[in-house]
């Protein structure tokens, strides 16, 4: 009897086949075991609709799902309510569902590396989020919901490799943040509300496009042993380069100074913007194959 076409499966089809038992035994031993950690690391996985078991394992605490092929994150993810971490890094994510930030006990969210240009009405209403990663997506302060600055419970906030040209003034409502990472961007300036940010130790704003900083900066605590503060590769003023020359401790003093007040309010009204940098490799770091 002849064989059809269809009873030879192609090499596709069976490294699809081959994946998606990979992932249904990984999902069936962790509900056997009760285990609350899933890593889905590097599988493949395109959709949530390949992991229907998935979604009602409602004991599940931390989820890996960070270099698959994602697009679309489902809004039934909203049914894990027991999820302290998502990593979904290095993915193909566009849109995210409102139903994300409803998580009532998520502490880690790792968005870092996909495609996402927008974020989802009421994005700010995660009721104990204290880590959350944006970097390497094509976010700025325009495309922001309303309510982003109102996760009060948010310790850590990484919104490198975007393309801000301003922060909001409405950052000094983190009050409990430690971390802000904003290199890489095209931020221009920065709002003298960032010194509302008694908690922070840790300051990324290197590769950008500052050339003052606000004086109030220097009303906070950075020059402690555990503080990190990243500021190079920026267009300067000579009087905060020449201090960078001799440390960032120098120039978090220096802007501390009456000299500086003066310089500063005197000088950045008349100066103009710098133009946006060429140089940057953030774009091409983003071209991935995973063919």
């Amino acid at each position: 009897m002849e064989k059809t076409a269809d009873s030879h499966p192609t090499s596709c089809n069976f490294l699809e086949f081959n994946k998606m038992s990979k992932v249904k035994k990984i999902l069936d031993e962790a509900r056997e075991q009760n285990c609350p950690e899933i890593d889905l690391v590097d599988k493949g996985i395109t959709s949530f609709e390949e992991m229907p078991a998935l979604l009602v394992m409602q004991n599940i605490t931390r989820l890996t799902l960070s270099h698959n092929k994602i697009v679309i994150v489902t809004p039934v993810i909203a049914n894990m309510p027991n999820l302290e971490s998502l990593n979904l890094f290095n993915n193909y994510i566009e849109d995210l569902p409102t139903s994300i930030s409803s998580l009532p006990k998520l502490k880690i969210l790792n968005l870092g590396m996909n495609r996402l240009s927008t974020l989802p009405r009421g994005f700010g209403s995660f009721p104990q989020l204290e880590v959350l990663d944006l970097t390497y997506n094509n976010l700025n302060e325009k495309n922001l919901p309303g309510n982003f600055f109102m996760i009060e419970t948010l310790r850590a906030l990484y919104l490198g490799d975007n393309d801000f040209e301003f922060l909001p003034p409405e950052i000094g409502q983190l009050k409990n943040l430690q971390i802000l990472g904003l290199r890489e961007n095209d931020v221009i300036t920065l709002p003298k509300e960032i010194a509302e940010l008694t908690r922070l130790r840790e300051l990324h704003i290197q590769g950008n496009r500052l050339q003052f900083l606000p004086p109030e900066l220097g009303n906070l605590d950075l020059l402690g042993h555990h503080c990190v503060v990243r500021m190079d590769n920026n267009p300067w003023v000579p009087p905060i380069a020449d201090q960078l020359q001799l440390g960032v401790t120098h120039v978090i003093e220096y802007i501390r100074s009456d000299t500086y007040k003066y310089l500063f309010n005197r000088q950045k009204p008349a100066l103009s913007p710098p133009p946006k940098r060429n140089d940057k490799t953030k774009k091409i770091s983003r071209k991935r194959d995973h063919n």
